[in-house]
């Protein structure tokens, strides 16, 4: 701030004053300083990508642009340019590739502190890489003396190196061989050890070894690798020639092999194995079903015919090995009858979209129990695709008007047994939101009799993780209607991810539940079907008891809530449905089941029914206002935006996505907007 003050020459002298403000303005004359020369920071080897490794920060005295500062590298080598990344404003260095202390130990990085107009300072960071137990150690054989003669009390037989590309204690590494062979490790120099005996070998009793050397390192924790050496043991002439000896003579010395009377699955050991008299050779005399019994034993006598004879008995295992004799069963869809089973595809489903899935199992076991799904025919070959593994029918991409409305798909599941054996089911798709739309469905009527609509409930019994794998139960539930149309399995019911055969196993020291385990039920709501309305019925597994009599499962209870109750009769367990769900409300319902003992004291077990309720189209889109009202300039240009309506659906997925179209209007406004 300045004072200037001006003077006239008059008498009395009058005077004028003015200020004058003045302001600096920034010049870049300001370097980025950084808040180090130096920065280092320690980093594992093998850290995840994306880890911070350290923070680097640079200050410029200058304001503005001039003190905008961005970080980089600087001379950096092509071989550690995309090792790390440096957040450019941040300044914050994180792990962009695989560290491995192995291939560089550390780092040496400059850093840059650029300002908005150029002028930039230099900072250097070190990292340091350490080292983690991440090598097992590496046994090589040098050297080896093959075969060994057994006539020495001392003889090196090979020359044993170990590496470890480790460091420090990680490399440590100790050696060391099995026991009860007449071999062992002797040091020689770093690294090195020499594989000799510890005395003399007899050819005549052990003709050959193997030898596992096995190496351990000293890391936390620690890591080990083994080599096998076979070792020969070369013949000297140390024994005379003698006549071989027979312990018994003629009759005495003659034996005769048979089976002992036994029970193999209820039936005479001899209906399914015979032996050879004279040579003591099993033969099966009939074919063995893996899928009835996988192992049993038999026992067999050794008799000579001396007076008196003597006999010695033998225990043999049979064990059955499985072939590929079980083609597929598919579980859904079922089998072809006279009624016909389809699945609705919504018209706006998107490419991707879940449409059904194939679930099929298999007798076998191991590979030839692996099972995979093809579409060896299809109404539109690129509309749906199925999951190799899963079975899953998705849509290949967004449904079009053009499509067919019946898309009928024959679906193949192969194992992968050899030769492979396949079933093959039909699926039958609806492209409609409505089956009223679909004209051949309308019409179709049949008698009372005839007329049992079949749903099916599929429920994953999910057990805990110190339990179990998957166990789905298909629980069949019939519903009576009169004079409607036939169809089964009308879209509203889920489908579990996974089919594994039951596994079962008691519960610790309770002895009342069969398993601890989750059922994860899947339910509809709304108007499609009445599967699921007031009074449906699920059946659920009985808990099963060790014990007897009046100790076992005498009553059951249901915590209360608002919708199911709980209906026992002898040992039929349901769930009713007292009161309609509504997936808008409760989307999920959690239901605890306690099976009580008689015993005293009295013993209980529990089981978590874990309902998911899955969504119906049951709520129409809901305007944001019944009237728009709009206004609009003559001569307003095309694509000029009059206004925006906005309606939502209270439904999920494609049931809640709106799409939005003019409805009895005019050609005029139609062609006009």
């Amino acid at each position: 701030m300045l004072l200037v003050t001006a003077f006239d020459g008059g008498s009395p002298k009058k005077s004028g004053t003015v200020v004058i403000h003045v302001t600096v303005l920034d010049a870049n004359d300001n370097v980025p300083v950084f808040t180090q020369s130096v920065y280092k920071a320690s980093l594992p080897e093998n850290s995840p990508l994306d880890t911070l490794v350290i923070t680097v920060s640079a200050t410029d005295a200058d304001e503005g642009l001039n003190s905008e500062i961005t970080y980089g590298f600087d001379h950096i080598s092509d071989e550690n340019s995309n090792v790390f990344s440096l957040h450019p404003k941040s300044g914050e260095v994180r792990v962009a590739e695989h560290i491995d202390y192995e291939k560089v130990a550390s780092y040496e990085l400059q850093i840059s502190a650029k300002d908005g107009l150029g002028l930039v300072s230099y900072a250097t960071l070190l990292i340091e890489i350490t080292d983690i137990n991440d090598n097992a150690p590496i046994v090589s054989l040098k050297s080896l003396t093959n075969p060994i003669p057994e006539n020495v009390t001392w003889f090196r037989g090979g020359i044993i190196n170990v590496q470890d590309r480790d460091s420090e204690n990680n490399r440590q590494v100790r050696c060391s061989i099995q026991q009860n062979v007449p071999f062992k490790l002797v040091p020689s120099i770093k690294n090195y050890y020499s594989l000799v005996t510890t005395g003399q070998l007899d050819r005549e009793l052990v003709s050959d070894y193997n030898i596992t050397i096995t190496a351990t390192d000293e890391g936390s924790p620690p890591l080990s690798s083994s080599k096998t050496v076979q070792l020969s043991v070369a013949d000297i002439n140390d024994n005379p020639p003698v006549f071989e000896e027979q312990p018994d003579w003629r009759q005495n010395g003659t034996v005769i092999y048979s089976l002992l009377p036994g029970e193999v699955n209820g039936a005479p050991v001899s209906s399914y194995l015979s032996v050879n008299g004279d040579t003591g050779v099993i033969h099966a005399v009939r074919s063995f079903d893996y899928e009835q019994f996988r192992s049993f034993k038999v026992h067999v006598m050794a008799r000579d015919n001396g007076s008196p004879p003597l006999s010695s008995n033998v225990t043999v295992s049979v064990f059955i090995s499985d072939v590929n004799d079980n083609s597929p069963q598919i579980l859904y869809p079922a089998p072809e009858g006279n009624s016909f089973m389809t699945e609705l595809v919504p018209k706006a489903a998107h490419g991707g979209s879940l449409v059904s899935k194939v679930i099929a199992v298999d007798a076998d076991s191991g590979q030839n129990a692996w099972l995979s799904y093809h579409i060896v025919k299809s109404t539109d070959p690129g509309l749906f695709t199925i999951g190799l593994h899963s079975g899953e029918i998705r849509t290949q991409r967004d449904i079009s008007e053009s499509d067919s409305m019946k898309q009928n798909l024959i679906v193949s599941v192969k194992d992968n047994g050899q030769p492979s054996l396949s079933a093959t089911c039909s699926m039958y798709l609806l492209i409609s939101d409505n089956l009223a739309e679909v004209p051949e469905l309308k019409d179709i009527s049949y008698d009372e009799k005839n007329s049992k609509l079949t749903s099916y409930l599929i429920i994953a019994l999910v057990p805990c993780p110190l339990f179990f794998t998957f166990i789905i139960i298909i629980l069949g539930v019939r519903f009576c209607r009169r004079r409607k149309p036939r169809l089964l399995f009308d879209g509203a019911v889920a489908i579990p991810s996974a089919y594994l055969p039951p596994n079962y196993a008691d519960v610790d020291g309770t002895g009342t539940l069969r398993s601890a385990y989750n059922y994860d039920a899947y339910l509809t709501t709304g108007s499609r079907t009445s599967d699921f309305k007031f009074g449906a019925r699920f059946v659920l597994e009985e808990a099963h008891d060790a014990d007897v009599g009046q100790n076992s499962v005498e009553q059951y209870s249901l915590k209360n809530n608002d919708n199911f109750i709980l209906a026992v009769d002898g040992n039929s367990i349901e769930l009713v449905l007292e009161k309609e769900l509504d997936r808008e409300k409760q989307q999920e319902i959690n239901l605890l089941l306690t099976a009580l003992d008689g015993g005293s004291p009295q013993r209980s077990g529990t089981v978590v029914i874990h309902i998911t309720v899955l969504d119906a189209n049951d709520n129409a889109p809901v305007f944001s206002q019944a009237v728009y009202k709009a206004s609009l300039p003559e001569n307003s240009h095309v694509d000029t935006v009059v206004v925006t309506v906005s309606a939502t659906d209270a439904d999920e997925g494609v049931n809640g996505d709106v799409t939005y179209e003019f409805g009895h209007v005019t050609e005029d406004v139609r062609e006009s907007f």
